[in-house]
């Protein structure tokens, strides 16, 4: 299992907030959250990881390349407009065969859902995207999972609409029938990621929702004791 990691974006609401340690390697519970996910990645079977880093993350950069893992880590620096262009610029460490999970930097979650994730995902090769799915929202701007009675996602909406159940978790394992799908989006003019869930959707793949109890995505400065008191209560 390849896995992919975007953490390009500038953390500014954390930097506002007084946070001054760039986003990825903000502690939680004194562990670095690019360490947190590399640490999870590996324990997952990694074969390889992909990274992307905007052009001022100097600090994070050195901190990549001080790493000595045990699989091959491949870095990108590059400044982009949005989380779908960042995707877009990890796709050549993804192409070939086999299938990927891609994640943003921050979210946290329990270690035991998602080796179960990837294990549903690894065992299910019907499905060309598992995306992972919480009723926990404590998001500003979330996107809603529309499913049917078996959790086969069937579109998304940006606000929030009767009787819904999920939304998005912003963890993505898929296939290479999903990745062919990403230059025919962008020149599509999709320019979001959330845009791009809905692409694979209406271009007839089987996406199917795997519910996680729990995400935090680390935004505030509030969101690092909230994601430390949720990590400490798991067993």
């Amino acid at each position: 299992m390849k896995y992919a990691l975007i953490a390009a974006g500038e953390g500014s609401r954390l930097l506002a907030e007084g946070i001054k340690e760039p986003k990825p390697l903000v502690k939680i519970n004194n562990t670095p959250l690019l360490s947190r996910l590399f640490n999870i990645f590996i324990n997952n079977d990694a074969e390889s990881i992909c990274i992307i880093i905007n052009e001022q993350m100097v600090e994070v950069r050195a901190f990549l390349e001080s790493l000595n893992l045990p699989i091959p880590l491949d870095i990108i620096v590059k400044t982009t407009p949005d989380s779908f262009r960042s995707f877009y610029e990890l796709m050549p460490f993804l192409q070939g065969e086999g299938q990927f999970c891609l994640t943003t930097v921050d979210p946290i979650f329990k270690e035991s859902e998602f080796e179960s994730y990837i294990k549903c995902f690894k065992e299910n090769s019907q499905y060309d995207a598992l995306m992972a799915v919480t009723d926990y929202i404590d998001d500003e701007s979330p996107l809603y999972v529309k499913t049917d009675s078996e959790l086969h996602v069937t579109g998304y909406s940006n606000v929030e609409y009767e009787g819904f159940k999920f939304i998005s978790g912003g963890i993505y394992c898929l296939n290479q029938n999903a990745l062919k799908l990403l230059p025919e989006a962008m020149q599509n003019g999709i320019s979001r990621m959330r845009g791009f869930q809905q692409y694979l959707v209406e271009s007839g793949l089987k996406v199917q929702a795997y519910p996680f109890s729990q995400i935090i995505d680390i935004d505030h400065a509030s969101d690092i004791e909230k994601a430390e008191q949720f990590l400490k209560t798991v067993k």
